[in-house]
């Protein structure tokens, strides 16, 4: 059975980096949106972004956050992992920055998103729950090949989590 999953990254610095591992062929995800389709969804605001997130979210298991550099910044990345969180999903994070971009370049590794919520009634970080996987390599090629052999594994983990949570 398809593990039915939503990718959220930072799409300017980390595109390439995602299209690795969405590409991968492990999950089936979300469609990814053209710039001219984000233009025309951007230029409806605050509430059409939510509402399209929310959209993309739906019949979704688990929400993968593909952590860059600047990924735990990211407004619409804080709100996904909240609406993911409360609405029941599986969350996991997976660090891609030793995969290159298109210039052959790795990035510096950002901050757990995970950190910045807590939940409990604020006693617990939810990156207590979450996980985040860093993979123990820095040859991009062989950071791929770890995330493509345990993609499958980190996403049901992270359902079952969320399920005991």
């Amino acid at each position: 059975m398809a593990r039915r999953v939503f990718f959220s990254f930072h799409y300017t610095q980390d595109n390439v980096r995602a299209s690795q591992v969405r590409n991968a062929g492990v999950l089936e995800g979300n469609t990814p949106v053209s710039d001219n389709e984000w233009e025309a969804i951007t230029r409806g605001g605050d509430e059409a972004i939510e509402q399209w997130i929310s959209q993309q979210l739906e019949g979704k298991s688990c929400t993968v956050v593909l952590i860059g550099t600047e990924t735990a910044e990211r407004k619409w990345i804080r709100f996904e992992i909240k609406k993911s969180w409360n609405d029941g999903k599986g969350l996991v994070g997976i660090y891609i920055h030793n995969l290159k971009n298109f210039a052959g370049e790795q990035s510096t590794k950002g901050k757990n998103p995970f950190d910045e919520f807590t939940v409990e009634g604020g006693s617990r970080k939810l990156s207590d729950v979450v996980k985040a996987y860093d993979p123990p390599y820095s040859v991009s090629t062989a950071v791929y090949a770890y995330i493509k052999d345990h993609l499958g594994a980190w996403v049901d983990g992270a359902i079952s989590i969320r399920a005991q949570a």
